[in-house]
Parts: structure tokens; C-alpha cells; sequence
């Protein structure tokens, strides 16, 4: 799994060179079907590099992206790489700069190697699963957080309507906000924000690279239903995601309905 994680690293920081090159430019951008949000031809591009040189060197291994059209054969394969080419294409059709890729190879249902890079940060977040995460080749930890109160979580406004929660009371976190489901991962692995949660539906290529970040910081990720996460569904779909300091990840999922 070491190979397949320096594949990863190497990739992503071909796709943040190729990406870069788009940024504050005059990409073509369109709107997917069905208000699935923006593409650009960046998103385009990196999604088409990354591809060929991915499976290219893995020939056996599946393919699911955010930006390529989904097939039934992945499911036939043990190993899937799972990538969003641009996380945040809004930050980056906006000019921010906390956009990333996401890549990560799941054996099984499980992910095994991850890489979320933010190339304008230069911030590159990295796990091979029993190996620990890194940022920048050093080790991460998440929070000590174990209290709701107070705790700095991750989400949109959305996620805190009364509906999500029992009693109809949200709990009294202290609310934050990145446009990149992806680094909301990375960033509680990190151990610079407690926790963070998406309780909509979930695309698999959104939450597959952080989470094993979070995990292997020693943090714990669920669904909102306490369920661990599996990937390469055939919906490529989860039930929300929950992530964070171990005690905080239970005090939030206990309060969910």
C-alpha cells in the first residue's frame, strides 16, 4: 500500500500543476444537469490526466469520479480509486484557494491510501491505513475536543435545522464553514477544527480521501446512522458523514434523529 500511496502523492501533484494553470483564467465553466452544481474545463482536464496515468499503472484496479461517467464495472473490481479531480469548483471558479484533490484507492469497500492537496496552500494531507496521516510529511492528531459545547464543527448552515436533531434543539457548537468537503476532512484530521458533518447524501468521491485522513489521525467517521463508512457502492452514495475526535463523533451522532 506504500506504492499505491506514492502513486497517489505523485498524481495529485501533477493534477495541482495542470489545475494552477486554469486558475484566475478565463476557464469554460458549465452547469451539470439536474443542479448538480458548476464543471469547468479544469475539472475536465485534471479528471482526463488523472485517469489514464492512474489506471494506467494500476490496470486492475476500478475507476469512480466525480467528472467521468459512472460504469457497473468498477464493481467487479477489489481495488477502486475514488477521486474528485477539483473539490470546491465553486472556490474555484470564485478565486479562493481552498479547493483540492481528492484521491483515494479503496480495497474491498475500504479505503486504503488517500491524498487531499490543496496546491495554492501548498498543504498536502496524506494516510496509508495503519500508518498513520501526515500533512507536509508531518504526523497529524486529531482534537482532544470531547464536549459539544463549544466544540469549532464544520458544516453548512443547513445541517443544523432543528429537524436533524433531537428534542429540535441543535446542538451549541461553534459553527465554521470550508467549501471543500475534502479539506473539511483533512482539517479535522489535522486537529485544527473538532469535528465535521454533512447529513444530506454524500458522494463516495467527496468524503472517500479525507476520511481515512481523519481515521488515521486517530478520529473516528460513521454516517449519521453510526454506520462505518463502505465505499464503491453501486450508488456511489453514503448516508451523510460525521467525523471527529472519538468522544465528539459519538456526543453528535447520540444527538442525531
Amino acid at each position: 500500500m506504500t506504492d499505491d500511496l506514492s502513486l497517489l502523492i505523485d498524481a495529485a501533484r501533477e493534477a495541482g500543476k495542470l489545475a494552477t494553470g486554469y486558475f484566475h483564467g478565463d476557464a469554460q465553466r458549465w452547469d451539470k444537469p439536474g443542479g448538480q452544481g458548476p464543471v469547468t474545463e479544469a475539472d475536465l482536464a485534471v479528471d482526463r490526466m488523472l485517469r489514464e496515468g492512474l489506471t494506467s499503472a494500476r490496470p486492475g484496479y476500478g475507476w469512480l469520479s466525480e467528472e467521468t461517467e459512472d460504469t457497473a464495472a468498477r464493481l467487479d473490481a477489489d481495488q477502486v480509486f475514488i477521486v474528485d479531480p477539483i473539490d470546491g469548483t465553486r472556490s474555484f471558479i470564485e478565486g479562493s484557494r481552498t479547493w483540492s484533490h481528492s484521491l483515494a484507492i479503496a480495497r474491498n469497500g475500504i479505503v486504503e491510501a488517500a491524498v487531499v492537496y490543496l496546491p495554492m496552500l501548498d498543504k498536502l494531507y496524506a494516510a496509508a491505513r495503519g500508518q498513520g496521516a501526515t500533512l507536509n510529511n508531518t504526523a497529524l492528531s486529531v482534537s482532544a475536543q470531547s464536549d459539544v459545547t463549544d466544540a469549532t464543527v464544520l458544516a453548512t448552515k443547513a445541517n443544523f435545522e432543528p429537524w436533524f436533531w433531537t428534542d429540535a434543539k441543535a446542538p451549541p457548537v461553534n459553527r465554521q464553514f470550508r467549501s471543500s468537503l475534502a479539506y473539511r476532512l483533512a482539517l479535522v484530521g489535522e486537529g485544527r477544527y473538532d469535528a465535521m458533518l454533512t447529513l444530506r447524501p454524500t458522494w463516495e468521491w467527496d468524503v472517500a480521501a479525507g476520511s481515512l485522513i481523519v481515521e488515521e489521525a486517530g478520529g473516528k467517521v460513521s454516517d449519521k446512522s453510526r454506520l462505518a463508512a463502505r465505499f464503491n457502492n453501486p450508488t456511489p452514495q453514503l448516508s451523510g458523514m460525521v467525523a471527529g475526535a472519538p468522544q465528539l463523533h459519538d456526543a453528535l451522532v447520540r444527538r442525531l434523529v
